[in-house]
């Protein structure tokens, strides 16, 4: 059968509009905060319309290898900026703002809500078949997030952005997540000072324990994190990684990184989101029974 695209998806230079979403500008010279599956398709030409209805072509400047974060510039001086809030500072029923382009369509959409939950974890997908992710650290917000909104900002009463809008449950009403402005904060100080953003690696696969896990598996720990592989390809220790140089082994459960227990509400993960590169940390194994001690040098993330 033939194939036709309809008129209003193709532009004046014979480009194919594939689908749209939101973002905010954080400095006057031109750089913009949206989302990483936003923009994912790498073959793929951004274009980004101001609320004034001006088009630019877009640079992407950095992706972070872990949050649902990306950073573009467009070349334009000059512009309103929105101004950046402190994200640990909110509190369970603060009043929160969700703007952006719902649906793609209707430009400008204001929800308001409140802050409903605080460090939240969800397993997202971007669209139907792509593979889920586990988002942690979000902010939950009644404010109705839908899709084309992600990427804008959720701002407080100041005016001030909190978070990015990031993904919203189906079939639920006023459930939406956002990504807290303060991880942004650090990829824009990232990108600024290294040109990348960077993220600290410390190269393990693990499986949390919880009551469950430990009974099924016999383990000599109630909390902590497994050190395990998930397949012949997909080793528990990366070769090479910071956590192999420091003689850490599979089977091995990191029961604390310096002083902060490890279990299902702080895992890993959560403990790196405020780790640097180059950063040295101790982590307090169990191994044969036995409490040990391993130092490990955070590398980057490539």
């Amino acid at each position: 059968p033939e194939l036709r695209i309809p008129e209003e998806m193709i532009d004046e230079h014979g480009m194919v509009r594939i689908g749209g979403g939101s973002g905010f500008i954080v400095d006057p010279n031109g750089i913009i905060v949206t989302n990483k599956h936003v923009i994912a398709d790498p073959e793929a030409e951004y274009t980004v319309i101001l609320n004034t209805g001006e088009k630019y072509g877009s640079e992407i400047l950095a992706r972070d290898p872990i949050n649902d974060i990306a950073i573009l510039k467009i070349k334009a001086k000059n512009l309103p900026v929105v101004p950046l809030g402190d994200s640990s500072a909110l509190e369970l029923g603060e009043t929160t703002i969700a703007i952006g382009n719902a649906l793609g369509i209707f430009r400008n959409t204001v929800s308001a809500g409140i802050v409903s939950g605080l460090s939240r974890s969800i397993a997202a997908q971007p669209d139907p078949q792509s593979p889920a992710q586990e988002m942690r650290g979000l902010i939950q917000t009644d404010a109705a997030i839908n899709a084309g909104n992600s990427g804008g900002p959720l701002v407080n009463i100041a005016g001030e952005a909190v978070g990015i809008n990031a993904a919203m449950v189906y079939g639920a009403q006023n459930i939406g997540f956002a990504i807290p402005i303060n991880t942004v904060r650090r990829d824009l100080e990232d990108l600024k000072k290294f040109g990348h953003v960077r993220r600290p690696l410390l190269g393990l696969r693990y499986l949390i324990i919880d009551e469950t896990l430990k009974h099924k598996m016999s383990l000599p720990a109630d909390h902590g994190a497994l050190i395990t592989n998930q397949g012949p390809h997909a080793p528990g220790v990366a070769p090479g990684s910071p956590a192999a140089h420091a003689g850490i082994k599979e089977k091995d459960i990191v029961l604390a990184y310096g002083s902060e227990k490890i279990n299902t509400e702080h895992t890993l993960q959560d403990c790196l989101e405020n780790a640097s590169v180059g950063d040295v940390v101790s982590l307090t194994l169990l191994r044969n029974g036995k409490e040990v001690t391993a130092k490990v040098t955070l590398a980057e993330r490539k």
